[in-house]
């Protein structure tokens, strides 16, 4: 095997076991230095040590460290850890979460308050602790936990789905405003069993969803030739990639006549004929004006563009 990440250093949070754990080996394998992360109790503290001790098994170096990722000053004093034990932090893999499932109508502001903090405050806590660290050696990978339920939407994950959808948006802006410091900054989303899929999926196909099936989609984005704002999904050993996209649409006009127009083209602006995937936000901008400007050419009536 390739060892890749020869000499990197990393940190999963949320290691202590599920997808934590098998990203932590997988990373270890191709030749990173792990710190794992969990929260601090018996339980967590003891699944941690016993992840590094595997690290460790394998030949790799590995350290722990217990903290809960919702709390800023235990992400900076983890930050502090990895680079005290190796001097660099290289690469971050936002993994912990939890989940709160209930239909939306049912459940509770705090259930829903909850999982927004761990999954979305979270990451924002773990990236802000190594953020200076990365932009100083010039290089740093990212990696943001999002999900289908995010992505696509899922009965009774609205909390969930919301949490994800935000960390493909801090992605995206992040991976920008990292660029020129070589930070890159992806996102992978994972298809495991959970307690979730034990009642919906056959046991056969759950028997193909495992944690391990997943973990290698993480190498590539963190290698040192890893792309940035990459939405890579995994499971079963199955490879996606999802995109955000804008469609072409079409200039409808501002004037009083403008909604009706728009309620009887609907289904032409989503036409998915040369979508496009948007290198920034600005390119909304930009794609609305052009059409704009052609539109008010002479010879070019809103209503002709409309196609009403």
């Amino acid at each position: 095997m390739t060892k890749r990440l020869k000499g990197r250093v990393a940190i999963v949070t949320g290691a202590g076991g599920g997808l934590g754990r098998t990203h932590a080996l997988e990373l270890a394998r191709h030749g990173a230095r792990v710190l794992v992360n969990d929260l601090a109790g018996a339980d967590a503290g003891a699944s941690a040590q016993a992840v590094a001790d595997e690290i460790r098994a394998l030949g790799g170096e590995a350290t722990v460290h217990l903290g809960d990722v919702t709390h800023a000053d235990e992400m900076q004093a983890m930050a502090a850890h990895a680079v005290e034990a190796w001097g660099r932090i290289d690469i971050l893999v936002n993994n912990a979460g939890i989940l709160r499932d209930r239909s939306f109508a049912k459940m509770s502001l705090d259930d829903f308050r909850r999982v927004l903090d761990v999954h979305v405050m979270g990451a924002v806590h773990c990236t802000h602790a190594v953020w200076a660290q990365m932009q100083a050696q010039q290089y740093g990978r990212i990696v943001m936990t999002t999900s289908s339920s995010g992505l696509y939407g899922n009965f009774g994950q609205a909390n969930y789905a919301a949490a994800k959808m935000a960390l493909v948006g801090l992605m995206q802006t992040l991976a920008l405003e990292g660029a020129k410091r070589n930070v890159r900054v992806n996102c992978l989303a994972p298809s495991a069993a959970t307690a979730m899929t034990a009642g919906v999926l056959p046991p056969e196909a759950l028997a193909r969803l495992t944690p391990e099936s997943v973990s290698p989609g993480l190498i590539p984005l963190v290698v040192e030739d890893a792309p940035t704002r990459m939405i890579l999904l995994a499971g079963a050993g199955s490879f996606e990639c999802a995109h955000v996209t804008m469609t072409r649409g079409l200039f409808i006009g501002d004037d009083s006549g403008a909604a009706e127009r728009l309620c009887t083209q609907l289904d032409r602006l989503q036409d998915r004929g040369g979508e496009m995937v948007p290198a920034s936000g600005w390119e909304q901008y930009r794609l609305e004006l052009a059409k704009a400007e052609e539109a008010s050419a002479p010879g070019r009536p809103v209503a002709a563009e409309a196609g009403c």
